[in-house]
């Protein structure tokens, strides 16, 4: 294989170098994001989008164009959701303060949250509350380090799991010059693509075993395992569905703690089930959760077993500020009315298939399309140079990006070698949204 290019955030991003090719208008917008916001920050696409507001699955810019929003899986149930909205208006009209007072709103949530996951986090799980996923996982991975009194941490090869300093450790698509955490272990991506999917749990779980007799030869052990359960940014694998359970007992066999990271996965993404791991029928330590949680309002959380959480409770005290603050838990419990009474999950896991259906009639055509992947809304179509040798084309990937973009209709790119576009609306998206985003894709395919 050839070496990887440029993480996929950076393969879809503006580059200041192009700066001439904007309109003035745009050209002056960007200058002063340069100025005022500093050169870390990214721009989507290599012809920003400019955005004024949002309605649905749609955003409109300063001058009424509408674009498709088929990548903002932030805004689960919609841009601008009026239940949404009108909780956290009421809310913030009320009360706004943190936790440390009592109060009913975030108690009838965590009650309701808890219920959703079964096994003993339905039973006997706590909840902690945070502000973004970042802070969730860093929270989580705390725990388990003080639980277990070690620090080994085993990740798949391109996760993503935060912005803070111990996430970012465990980040790798963030990319190489990014350092990872001295006790950080990487497995491989299950790759269904290239891999046989017979006995891949059985593969996957001994990759995690190998890790862990690494930890422990260099002198530490195993905290916890963490995952996406769709490996989003390793590529967006969603079957087969028997990999996470055989690593969960590993793990446990180890002393590990196991954490489910549904900062992407959950809420209803993947259809089936609430969330992304209870189709891998594993039963985890920890859920992380947060983005779509309040629907683009700051909000995240962790739900974590008893026992996991005694020693961490008893030697020291959790605070944050501003996590599971009134108006927080006013916008996480519109949301999840939202998707239970609109019939969400039973939406994404319909319009999925319709989309993922017509993906592959597509890629009849358009033998570039390798694969097909993905389960609920949350969808990956690798693009590759040779169908029979797989080679990834990340150029063809970013110039689709691109090419969708002009015709105002917005998804990225991810993966290793981010070659695979990334479809990840929010949950309200239709089959008529789907359809367009086909034909879409075919009128951009057909330039190539």
């Amino acid at each position: 294989m050839t070496m990887p290019p440029k993480h996929a955030t950076m393969v879809n991003a503006f580059s200041p170098d192009n700066m001439a090719s904007l309109d003035p208008v745009m050209q002056d917008s960007v200058k002063k994001r340069l100025r005022l916001l500093g050169p870390a920050y990214r721009l989507f696409y290599q012809n920003p989008v400019q955005v004024s507001r949002g309605a649905g699955v749609h955003l409109y810019d300063r001058d009424g164009q509408e674009y498709l929003d088929a990548y903002n899986n932030v805004v689960s149930v919609g841009h601008a959701h009026p239940r949404v909205a009108d909780a956290i208006c009421r809310q913030a009209h009320t009360l706004c303060t943190h936790t440390r007072y009592v109060q009913d709103g975030i108690l009838r949530y965590s009650d309701e949250i808890l219920s959703t996951f079964g096994g003993q986090l339905g039973m006997s799980g706590h909840m902690m509350y945070t502000c973004t996923g970042s802070e969730a996982n860093d929270l989580a991975l705390r725990i388990a380090q003080h639980h277990t009194g070690r620090n080994g941490i085993i990740i798949t090869s391109e996760a993503y799991h935060g912005n803070s300093y111990l996430t970012a450790g465990l980040s790798p698509s963030l990319g190489a010059r990014s350092p990872l955490g001295t006790w950080v272990r990487r497995i491989p991506a299950p790759d269904s693509y290239r891999l046989p999917s017979k006995d891949m749990g059985a593969w996957f779980a001994d990759c995690v075993r190998a890790q862990i007799h690494d930890l422990e030869r260099h002198g530490n052990g195993l905290a916890a395992f963490i995952a996406d359960s769709i490996f989003s940014s390793d590529g967006i694998y969603a079957f087969p569905t028997d990999l996470l359970a055989p690593v969960a007992e590993v793990v446990r066999e180890a002393g590990g703690v196991f954490i489910a990271d549904e900062v992407q996965s959950g809420f209803g993404r993947t259809g089936d089930k609430l969330w992304g791991y209870q189709r891998h029928g594993v039963d985890p330590d920890i859920v992380s959760m947060g983005k779509p949680m309040g629907n683009g309002f700051p909000v995240a959380a962790i739900a974590v077993r008893p026992e996991i959480v005694a020693k961490f409770g008893g030697d020291m005290r959790y605070f944050n500020t501003f996590g599971g603050n009134s108006v927080a838990i006013a916008a996480a419990q519109a949301t999840l009315d939202v998707i239970r009474d609109e019939q969400l999950i039973e939406n994404a896991q319909r319009v999925g298939v319709f989309l993922r259906k017509g993906l592959r009639e597509l890629q009849t055509r358009y033998p570039q399309m390798g694969d097909i992947r993905g389960a609920g809304l949350y969808i990956g179509v690798e693009m590759v140079k040779d169908p029979v040798g797989k080679q990834p084309d990340a150029a063809l990937a970013s110039a689709i990006v691109n090419g969708l973009r002009e015709r105002r209709v917005l998804i990225s790119a991810t993966g290793f070698y981010a070659n695979i576009l990334k479809i990840r609306p929010p949950l309200v998206f239709s089959e008529d949204d789907a359809s367009r985003l086909i034909e879409e894709l075919e009128r951009v395919l057909s330039n190539f």
